[in-house]
């Protein structure tokens, strides 16, 4: 089966507005990254602000040209089409979920207005076929009828999303991307458009990548969970084997499965409130992305850290049977607690990386 998004080796450097006279920074966005989204799969991207998970976003949906690498849509390679050709394919196959409802819609257009732009623009369907895929989009994200002609100004934060969702839909795109796509609502109505979402995977058959800080949350929404840190993806995890069932791993541990500090810690930060979770803090602020360590980016967070992952970055450990792989050279052994790995757990003479 051909896959409907596929990134190989991709970088993406951008050009700092510092750096010297004649000289600039360079900012690593996504460093070899390798993704690739099966029809029908949910992937969750998780890590925290600045590591890249935006950036892959818009380059799986061809917003942003890789630097270098490649990246294909069913099996074709975007990149090489003619722009007019990738507009087409890029506009019609893929669908964007952003993270604020208020900027992403046009205030100015109604709602018919906005669900009915993309079949527009590319041609789809007869006037009247248009006005009921318009009214289908509305029906198939719970939006009542009477708000057809409503501004977004006049809708609340959850009707705008669904209105967004709405949009990204409208052409049957063969993949969604939703970038943080509940961070800038109310608590109370995030559950409802991240049921909603399930929901329509389901239904529709759809592709998804999920992109969050919230590995909770990720979990829960995909098939499979990426770990991002300073633009490198460092762990690759089936969804339901980030954490073990409750009782098969000792108190405190939550059943963490994960491999990798980094998801461990991150898993730490977002405890269940069913099991007791020991806080694993991550010391020091994020590395510049300009001016990344040496060997393996989190080493200067990570408490197992040595000389041996200052000197080179760990390539990917061979994929389990249920896919699962991870980049480090000290991985956190599988049915080992978070409390084990906190801060009181560690040996104090351990030397900084």
């Amino acid at each position: 089966m051909t896959a409907v998004v596929e990134v190989r080796d991709a970088h993406v450097v951008h050009k700092a507005r510092g750096g010297g006279l004649f000289t600039r920074d360079r900012v690593y966005a996504l460093t070899g990254a390798d993704l690739t989204v099966a029809p029908g799969e949910t992937v969750g991207v998780v890590g925290e602000s600045g590591c890249g998970k935006s950036t892959l976003a818009k380059v799986l949906v061809g917003i942003q040209r890789p630097t270098s690498g490649t990246v294909s849509f069913q099996g074709r390679d975007l990149w090489s089409m003619p722009p007019a050709e990738r507009r087409a394919v890029v506009g019609a196959g893929t669908g964007m979920i952003f993270q604020d409802p208020t900027t992403a819609l046009n205030r100015r257009l109604t709602v018919r207005r906005i669900l009915r732009d993309p079949l527009d623009v590319h041609g789809r369907g007869t006037r009247a076929g248009r006005e009921e895929r318009v009214r289908e989009l509305m029906a198939l994200v719970g939006l009542p009828r009477a708000l057809a002609d409503a501004l977004p100004g006049q809708l609340s934060g959850g009707q705008r999303q669904r209105v967004a969702i709405a949009r990204a839909l409208a052409l049957d795109p063969g993949l969604v991307v939703a970038d943080e796509p509940t961070s800038a609502l109310d608590v109370s109505v995030r559950a409802q458009i991240l049921n909603l979402l399930l929901d329509l995977g389901e239904r529709l058959d759809l592709a998804m990548v999920f992109v969050s800080h919230d590995i909770q949350t990720v979990r829960r929404m995909s098939d499979r969970v990426i770990t991002m840190y300073l633009g490198r993806i460092v762990e690759e995890t089936p969804a339901d084997r980030v954490t073990s069932p409750p009782g098969r791993t000792g108190p405190g541990s939550a059943g963490v499965r994960a491999r990798h500090p980094y998801t461990r810690a991150l898993f730490s930060a977002t405890p269940g409130l069913l099991e007791p979770v020991e806080p694993i803090p991550l010391t020091g602020p994020v590395p510049s992305a300009t001016r990344p360590p040496s060997g393996c980016p989190f080493r200067t967070r990570c408490w197992k850290a040595d000389e041996v992952c200052a000197a080179a970055m760990p390539d990917f450990s061979a994929a389990s049977r249920t896919g699962h792989r991870y980049r480090c050279h000290h991985p956190v052994e599988e049915d080992q607690s978070t409390r084990a790995q906190s801060p009181r757990a560690r040996d104090p003479a351990r030397q900084e990386p």
